[in-house]
């Protein structure tokens, strides 16, 4: 086994432009399938992908997951691996385009606010527990990076989510109002008077500003990043995972209410079955570590560390997927059960 970044995935090879190992090429009788679908969404339209299990029948009843992407990630990546193995678990599950990002509608292009990736976890929950062969009382959430921290928000009022879980799980707030690794502390308001102006430009029939427009790094500067996440990110996103519709790139007047907002507020509003998995090499692990220490509205949690992953590790190694797998299929097995209240 080796952490070395697989040959680049060419989305155009995939009918459905997955880019992760062992993706699905074709629908079969008896086998895991793919369904893209399309929804509205507080006016939007949503693209999603729903796999449903090996010899589905719409007339009997599964539970389902919804699966929310990372922060500039899109449902071709590594939402669709994990969708996809935990159809093979027996599950429906659905990941879909974060609204304004992807193949999903919305201008300007990839607004990046809390408030709207949270209702598209919302969204998902809509849709998936109106299709065939879904059980209404057992739904599942689980959020990946930054899709883990919205999902964690999503979970606080919405109960129709019996048990939550997330990987390598990213509070978007934090990092984006006090650095990674809170290592931006001293440029906050600097930061917000960015935002602030972007938005009057704006407003003002301006240029929409970006961050993460610039030119691609060269490969000397990637080595050069301080952090593993974003040497990793780069790679995966940028090489060996990367989709069209990824751009990685967000509005700068987001960033006014990102930097508002944090994973954690009202946390203990989670009363369900909760389990964080993050890598124990990996630099955003005291993002789990602090959202796990504040969720004190259920006993039923645990922290589980894969051993040796970093961040982006946990979205394609095979070892270290599979370690991730081999505690969320116990997870959800237990907590997505017929009549659990």
């Amino acid at each position: 086994m080796t952490n070395t970044p697989a040959a680049a995935a060419d989305y155009k090879q995939n009918p459905f432009t997955l880019v992760y190992g062992g993706a699905i090429t074709k629908n079969e009788p008896g086998k895991v399938n793919i369904h893209p679908v399309k929804y509205k969404l507080s006016g939007l339209d949503i693209v999603a992908n729903v796999y449903t299990s090996a010899h589905y029948d719409p007339s009997r009843k599964y539970p389902a997951i919804v699966v929310a992407h990372p922060n500039g990630g899109v449902k071709e990546q590594v939402a669709g691996l994990y969708a996809q193995h935990l159809a093979e678990q027996g599950y429906i599950t659905i990941t879909a385009d974060a609204a304004y990002q992807g193949g999903s509608g919305g201008t300007p292009r990839n607004v990046d606010k809390p408030q709207f990736r949270t209702e598209d976890i919302h969204g998902m929950a809509d849709f998936i527990t109106r299709y065939p062969g879904v059980d209404v009382g057992r739904l599942g959430l689980l959020g990946i990076c930054g899709g883990g921290g919205y999902s964690l928000a999503a979970a606080k009022s919405d109960k129709r989510f019996k048990a939550v879980a997330t990987l390598s799980m990213f509070n978007s707030g934090r990092v984006r109002r006090n650095g990674y690794g809170d290592s931006q502390l001293a440029t906050i308001q600097d930061r917000l008077q960015q935002a602030s102006d972007a938005r009057a430009q704006e407003a003002a029939g301006g240029a929409v500003l970006y961050v993460g427009n610039g030119p691609v790094p060269t490969d000397e500067q990637i080595a050069a990043m301080p952090f593993d996440l974003y040497r990793q990110g780069f790679e995966y996103y940028g090489k060996t995972h990367a989709h069209p519709n990824a751009s990685g790139r967000y509005t700068m007047g987001s960033l006014l209410d990102l930097m508002r907002w944090d994973a954690t507020d009202q946390i203990e509003l989670i009363n369900t079955p909760l389990l964080m998995i993050a890598g124990s090499k990996a630099d955003s692990l005291y993002m789990s570590e602090d959202a796990f220490a504040k969720v004190t509205g259920t006993t039923d949690k645990e922290l589980f560390l894969i051993e040796g992953a970093k961040h982006i590790e946990t979205y394609w190694v095979p070892k270290y997927v599979d370690a991730a797998i081999g505690k969320l299929t116990p997870f959800f097995a237990r907590t997505l059960v017929t009549g659990r209240s």
